[in-house]
């Protein structure tokens, strides 16, 4: 097949970096590109670089290819991950990931855990603050993690984001709020071990590839926050851990977690589902990443894919593969 790739660069985002360090942490690098692309052709297709924005628009109207590999962020709203899908199926070009519905509920954080919630799937509780009036007057049980509610890769969680006492949860959810121009989610700090489980296929054909534990090195998991700054220096900071180091029962049961908000929130093809286990031992939904990072060497889904033994080219070609017979189901 001829399969065009849509994308987001850092250095294309240039421009509009102004704010905080990681307000380009969601876009790619060539060398993602490039790997992507790579296997493709490894697996025998045409592999076209298109790019995002108008710059896709443009090029599908053109000359769309049979299918397009999606890892493009988009910008500017809650639903920038929804673009390059949304294009496609007004245009009748088929995508690979989730639809343009999935992927804008599952950039707000808020929106995706009412959804699972009201599905039975147990996930932390949780408030959004929407300005900085709400941030002062904020009562909330302590501690928590104050996050920016519609970004990913960590954006705008620090290690200053676990918060133990009113001043600091108002000065996280008060810079939240400031740097990135949007509500924040203040959610109830689960203390025990984070996984993030790795899933492919869509429906009832969705199963679980592996799942890594993501270990601190120099704090206790009471303390442990996947912040910015350790996922930026991951090797010194966490272990991962394929399989987790947890009981084969507390295995299935976070397994079941991820796999059962995957559906809840209609994922396709390919997804990251984030969950942590409470005092008791019992998983918790964090949030899925429906269109996770695709770097071979740094991004957690090919981390754990590779550990668990399936190699780069053949989880692209597992996407793909998926994409296409739901594709054809459809014909």
């Amino acid at each position: 097949m001829r399969i065009g790739i849509a994308f987001d660069l850092k250095s294309d985002q240039r421009a509009r970096a102004d704010g905080p360090d990681d307000l380009l942490e969601e876009y790619d690098s060539e060398e993602t590109v490039e790997a992507l692309a790579a296997a493709l052709r490894e697996l025998g297709h045409d592999a076209v670089l298109i790019g995002g924005g108008r710059r896709f628009v443009e090029h599908v109207l053109r000359d769309p290819p049979d299918l397009v590999f999606t890892i493009s962020e988009g910008f500017g709203s809650r639903s920038r991950e929804a673009h390059v899908p949304a294009v496609c199926e007004m245009l009748g070009v088929p995508c690979t990931h989730s639809d343009p519905l999935t992927l804008a509920v599952t950039l707000d954080k808020a929106a995706a855990k009412k959804l699972v919630a009201a599905d039975g799937i147990a996930t932390p509780r949780f408030v959004v603050v929407e300005d900085a009036a709400t941030a002062a007057e904020l009562d909330f049980e302590l501690p928590a993690i104050v996050k920016p509610n519609q970004e990913g890769s960590s954006m705008g969680v620090r290690l200053t984001s676990r918060v133990r006492t009113r001043a600091e949860l108002r000065r996280e959810a008060l810079r939240v709020v400031s740097d990135y121009g949007a509500p924040a989610l203040v959610e109830e700090f689960v203390s025990g071990t984070e996984m993030t489980v790795g899933i492919l296929g869509t429906g009832a054909a969705a199963r679980v590839i592996g799942a890594m534990e993501i270990a601190p090195r120099t704090v206790t998991s009471e303390e442990f926050v996947y912040s910015l700054e350790v996922k930026r220096d991951w090797e010194a900071r966490v272990e991962y851990h394929v399989p987790p180091r947890v009981g084969a029962a507390t295995l299935r049961a976070a397994e079941a977690c991820a796999l059962a908000a995957y559906r809840s929130l209609g994922c396709r093809d390919v997804g990251r589902v984030d969950v942590r286990l409470d005092a008791r031992g019992t998983p918790k939904f964090l949030e899925v990443n429906p269109l996770p990072g695709m770097n071979p060497r740094v991004g957690d889904l090919c981390i754990l894919s590779r550990r668990s033994g399936l190699a780069y080219v053949d989880l692209v070609g597992a996407i793909v593969a998926s994409a296409c017979s739901r594709i054809a189901a459809r014909r």
